[in-house]
């Protein structure tokens, strides 16, 4: 991220420019495909964006698919999707089969029973010797039921396994699918999940907070120590913000070298102090490079802006955004809140009163 472009600029959710470009390119919402178009907007992945770029305005899904496989190989392994859809189909089709043929079957004992009752009312018909057959019938005819519904019972048990057995391999997926690969914490998808869920109702609304943070410099990092340096600086800012916050905290990899942390329940002065202390850690930390060469000292740059103070997800991060450019422009290493900006529009905090 650079301090240079507009405000106005990087006030722009860069989903909006993800959402809008795969749209007038004709590609397929899916998952993997917005992780390559975001990757390749933000030109963290130089390589990646050339690929895309060199697809032309209308790249065909299988020419996605090979980037994505290629770039992200650890979730667009569509088979894991693809073999959880089959065995679905497969075992549900399996039970289904199973309860047709018990229902066939209870039909046929019920039969059974019909045309029993209705001899045994012929009483003065009956012998000893036709009773002892009507005996024997019904007592074969009942333990087939019984073995039968006990097989039928231990079959769906397996069944209900192996379809448990699918259901984690898709969670696994899920999970997979909304983590960053280099950092091990959230991806920009979770996070734009995660940032629509706060105005799901008034407690998000009133004390939800949105603070973004950018690595300072970062392309000078890279162009001095190398992208293997980087990289590694990222994921060491990534475990401080995730070993600093408490479980109730998100923090997620929005792009590049820019984190989002979705804080809940605390006011905005609480909310200061936490990504202001949270800022000193990073910049007391020894960063090394792969080869041990000390890279410091790293620090980073903060916006915050309360839920309260923002219409929605997307407004709330365009104003957080703007505190961090706030930042950056004010000498960088620094924690700037949005309602400290003097330009900023004014919001009523009324507006959330109303049931």
């Amino acid at each position: 991220m650079q301090p240079a472009v507009a405000p106005a600029e990087r006030a722009n959710d860069i989903a909006l420019s993800v959402v809008t470009t795969m749209r007038q390119m004709g590609v397929v919402g899916l998952p993997r495909n917005y992780e390559i178009f975001y990757e390749a907007l933000t030109g963290s992945r130089p390589e990646l964006t050339l690929e895309v770029v060199a697809l032309g305005n209308r790249p065909s899904q299988q020419e996605l698919d090979r980037i994505g496989r290629k770039y992200f190989a650890h979730n667009h392994e569509q088979t894991i999707v693809e073999t959880a859809r089959e065995t679905l189909a497969r075992e549900l089709e399996s039970v289904a089969r199973l309860l047709r043929a018990e229902r066939v079957h209870i039909e046929k004992y019920g039969a059974i029973l019909n045309e029993t009752s209705d001899g045994l009312k012929n009483r003065h018909a009956l012998s000893r010797e036709l009773l002892q057959k009507i005996v024997g019938v019904m007592s074969s005819a009942t333990s087939s039921t019984i073995d039968h519904g006990r097989q039928v019972a231990e079959t769906l048990d397996e069944k209900s396994a192996e379809l448990e057995s699918v259901k984690s391999a898709l969670e696994e997926y899920k999970i997979l699918a909304e983590t960053d690969p280099l950092t091990h914490i959230w991806n920009r998808r979770a996070f734009d999940r995660r940032i629509a869920e706060i105005y799901n109702d008034r407690t998000g609304i009133l004390f939800g907070a949105l603070v973004l943070a950018d690595i300072d410099r970062f392309k000078a990092i890279n162009d001095r120590f190398g992208h293997p340096a980087g990289d590694k600086i990222i994921r060491q800012v990534a475990d401080i913000l995730r070993g600093s916050l408490g479980t109730g905290m998100f923090v997620a990899r929005t792009g590049g070298e820019e984190f989002a942390i979705i804080i809940e329940g605390v006011s905005e002065h609480a909310t200061f102090d936490l990504a202001d202390g949270l800022r000193a850690a990073i910049e007391q930390t020894h960063f090394l490079s792969p080869s041990s060469a000390a890279c410091g000292p790293v620090t980073v740059s903060m916006g915050v802006c309360m839920a309260s103070e923002a219409d929605g997800p997307e407004d709330l991060y365009a104003k957080a955004d703007r505190a961090l450019y706030r930042s950056k422009i004010s000498g960088r290493n620094r924690v700037t809140a949005f309602s400290t900006v003097r330009d900023r529009p004014l919001k009523s905090w009324m507006l959330y009163k109303r049931d």
